[in-house]
């Protein structure tokens, strides 16, 4: 597998700053889902997920390098690696075009139909949210992070997960794909460190549809911050 690993080609990805806008949108979404998740990253059993997914899924960085090296490894390795190591990285490609998607299309109508030029509100991202009107892609991005969750805890529980990134990592990193060895490494700690995950991801899928049946109920505050209104992205 090593060798099959060391012989793909990696097509580089030229670095880029991320749109200012799509930026935007991005560090107001991980503020919000910080404090969302406070009592999670609290716990020292469950912050190294929470950080996991703040800084490698909706940090707001460009991550076109990362997601293009997933996509070549998938497809290249797909008929080699067993599914329940392959699984998780399919449903992350899934996952990163879906939110891709659903963030440009968030972003259109922020700025084209309602003025947002230098800052998202609560009330402004909430009126958006509802606009777009996509509540079942938006269930299916919530079910893909649960889906990746739950393939990455049973990857963890296996020796031999453990084991091949273990020895690929260096090879890998020789090779040049460093950066999709960082993603792969700090996912499989973050979850070996749970020592099982189940209360944690259905934590997180509860709360995020409880926020979006809300949103979609025009409740004033789905978010439930009360009259603390969530930090807006400036």
């Amino acid at each position: 597998m090593i060798d099959d690993f060391q012989q793909l080609k990696r097509h580089s990805v030229e670095a880029k700053p991320l749109d200012p806008k799509l930026a935007l949108l991005r560090a107001w979404q991980a503020q919000r889902l910080t404090r969302t998740y406070a009592d999670l990253l609290a716990n020292p059993r469950y912050r190294p997920a929470c950080l996991f997914f703040l800084n490698e899924i909706y940090a707001p960085r460009d991550f076109s390098q990362r997601d293009r090296d997933v996509e070549t490894v998938h497809d290249a390795l797909k008929h080699i690696l067993p599914d329940s190591l392959i699984h998780p990285l399919a449903t992350t490609v899934e996952l990163h075009h879906l939110s891709e998607a659903l963030d440009q299309r968030l972003i259109d109508v922020l700025t084209g139909q309602l003025g947002v030029t230098e800052s998202i509100t609560t009330a402004l991202y909430v009126e958006a949210y509802r606009i777009c009107d996509n509540y079942d892609e938006r269930v299916r991005q919530i079910d893909l992070v649960h889906q990746i969750g739950s393939r990455l805890d049973g990857v963890v529980r296996s020796p031999l997960a453990g084991a091949m990134l273990a020895v690929s990592k260096g090879p890998a990193r020789r090779a040049g794909w460093g950066e999709l060895t960082d993603f792969l490494e700090n996912g499989y700690r973050a979850f070996k460190h749970m020592r099982g995950a189940r209360t944690f991801l259905d934590t997180v899928r509860e709360r995020e549809q409880r926020i979006l049946d809300r949103i979609y109920a025009s409740d004033p505050d789905p978010f439930g911050f009360g009259s603390d209104d969530a930090p807006s992205a400036e």
